[in-house]
C-alpha cells in the first residue's frame, strides 16, 4: 500500500499535515523485524535493496522552525539516526544514495549537493519550514559543497556530529563539542564489521575447495582419490587460517598490529596461524608441501587485510590504490607460487 509516494513501513505511525502535504511521521523505537533486519545485513546478507524511500520524514511533532535533519536511504543509516531522536522534534530529509551508507555514499559522490538539492525541491521543504539551514551527518562533508548546496536550493549546510547518538545533545546545544567530530574506530565497531567480511567470501571459497580437491590429487599416477583426502585437509586448513587472520583476527588486532599497510598487518596473524597449522599438517606434507601451505595462509591472509581497507574510517582512496599496487602482484606471486609447490609436493610423495 502507497500513499503520498511512500510506501507505508511498519516504521511509519501516521501522517502529519504540511502546507506541502502529508508527511511520514516515524517512529523513534526498533522493532524485532528491525533488529533482526539490522543482524542480517550486518552479517552479508539482503546488502543489496536494504533501503527506505527518499523523501521527508517526521519525528515527534516538528514544526516550522524545527531542525531539518539529512541522511541515506541506507536502512541501517535510517534506523541509526531515528533511534537516537526519542523526544526529539525534527524532520529528516532522506536522500537516494541506492541504498549505500553515508560515508561510502559521499565517497562515491551519491551523496551530493545537488542530490540534497534535489530532494529539498521534491519535498518542497521552503513550505514546510520557516528556516533555510539542514543539519547534515558529517561524514557526508568530503562529498557536500556547502556553496553549491546553498545556490542550487538556498539552504545552508550545518554539519553535525560523526555519531547519530550525539544528534539529539548536539540540536540541544546548538554547536559539536570536539569528542563529536572525531570518528572512532574501536573494538567493537570493527568486531561488527567481521561478519560481512567473512560472508563476501564464500565464492571464493567454494573456487579454493574445488582447486584444492583438484590439486591434491596430483601425483605419479595423474590422479589419486586417496592423495586427495590425504593431502586436502592440511591446505584447506592452511587456507582457512588465512581467512580467519585477514578477515578476524587483523580487524580485532587492528591498533596493536606492526606496520602501517594493512596488507602487511594481515601477515603477523596469517603467520602465527600459518606455524600452527604447519605443527599439525606439515610433518607429512613434506617440505615444497609446508612451503605451499604457509605461502598460502599469508597470501590469503594479506588480501584479506588489505580488503578492510575499505570498512575503516582512516583510510583514503589513493592510500589503497598505492597499497594494492605494491602488494597485489607480491600477493598472486605467493599464490602462484603456493600452487607450484603444492603440485611438486603431490610427485615428490609428500603427504601419501
Amino acid at each position: 500500500m502507497e500513499r503520498a509516494g511512500y510506501v507505508i513501513e511498519p516504521f511509519v505511525r501516521d501522517f502529519l499535515a504540511t502546507p506541502a502535504g502529508s508527511v511520514p511521521r516515524v517512529a523513534t523505537g526498533l522493532t524485532a523485524r528491525d533488529r533482526l533486519g539490522t543482524a542480517l545485513v550486518r552479517s552479508g546478507f539482503r546488502r543489496e535493496g536494504y533501503v527506505v524511500a527518499p523523501g521527508l520524514y517526521a519525528v515527534g511533532l516538528p514544526g516550522v522552525q524545527s531542525p531539518v535533519l539529512v541522511t541515506a536511504n541506507y536502512k541501517l543509516s535510517f534506523d541509526a539516526l531515528r533511534a537516537e531522536l526519542a523526544g526529539v522534534d525534527a524532520w529528516m530529509l532522506v536522500v537516494d544514495t541506492r541504498g549505500v551508507n553515508v560515508w561510502c555514499a559521499a565517497g562515491k559522490g551519491l551523496f551530493s549537493a545537488e542530490e540534497i538539492a534535489r530532494q529539498v525541491k521534491r519535498a518542497r521543504l521552503n513550505q514546510v519550514v520557516g528556516h533555510r539551514r539542514l543539519v547534515l551527518p558529517q561524514l557526508c562533508a568530503p562529498g557536500v559543497a556547502a556553496w553549491k548546496l546553498r545556490k542550487l536550493c538556498g539552504f545552508s549546510a550545518e554539519f553535525g556530529p560523526v555519531r547519530a547518538a550525539d544528534v539529539a545533545d548536539y540540536l540541544r546545544s546548538g554547536e559539536a563539542m570536539p569528542a563529536m567530530r572525531e570518528a572512532s574506530f574501536d573494538f567493537m565497531e570493527r568486531l561488527v564489521l567481521v561478519p560481512v567480511e567473512l560472508t563476501l567470501l564464500w565464492r571464493p571459497a567454494l573456487a579454493m575447495l574445488v582447486a584444492v580437491l583438484a590439486l591434491s590429487g596430483l601425483g605419479p599416477g595423474v590422479f589419486s582419490f586417496s592423495a586427495m583426502l590425504a593431502r586436502a585437509p592440511g591446505m584447506l586448513a592452511a587456507l582457512a587460517a588465512g581467512v580467519i587472520a585477514g578477515c578476524v583476527a587483523m580487524p580485532l588486532l587492528l591498533p596493536r598490529l606492526p606496520g602501517t599497510m594493512f596488507a602487511v598487518k594481515g601477515l603477523w596473524p596469517g603467520l602465527a596461524l600459518g606455524l600452527a597449522v604447519l605443527a599439525i599438517w606439515g610433518p607429512g606434507a613434506g617440505i615444497p608441501g609446508s612451503l605451499a601451505m604457509l605461502l598460502a595462509c599469508l597470501a590469503v591472509a594479506s588480501y584479506g587485510a588489505m580488503n578492510f581497507t575499505g570498512s575503516t574510517p582512516y583510510t583514503s582512496p589513493s592510500g589503497v590504490e598505492k597499497e594494492m599496487r605494491r602488494v597485489l602482484p607480491l600477493q598472486a606471486g605467493a599464490g602462484l607460487a603456493s600452487v607450484i609447490l603444492w603440485i611438486v609436493a603431490g610427485f615428490s610423495g609428500g603427504a601419501s
